[in-house]
């Protein structure tokens, strides 16, 4: 059985106090997959603000180099698409930009 401290002395938690830990357990677990892509929107979106000054219009790029970075930022804005499981998410890495 569960246990807590009261006033430094070890106590058996009621059922209710048992019940509503659980459910907590099973709430926080329901909420994986959308803390999880929070994340993952989080790092793309840091990812594309980074690479922001790639696509100003008084950036000097070489074609290739404009052709590269535009593959990239549309990399990480579809990174999110037909993601529907905690494990899909947590299987995602970032592409690398290219240098």
């Amino acid at each position: 059985m569960a246990h807590k401290i009261v006033n430094g002395i070890q106590v058996e938690l009621t059922a209710e106090e048992v019940t509503a830990m659980e459910e907590q357990a099973v709430a926080w677990e329901a909420g994986a997959f959308d803390r999880a892509m929070a994340d993952l929107r989080s790092n793309r979106n840091r990812a594309l603000k980074d690479s922001d000054w790639s696509v100003l219009s008084d950036v000097t790029l070489t074609p290739a180099e404009k052709a590269a970075w535009m593959n990239y930022r549309t990399l990480l804005r579809n990174i999110t698409e037909d993601v529907s499981t905690l494990e899909e998410v947590q299987s995602i890495t970032l592409p690398l930009s290219p240098k």
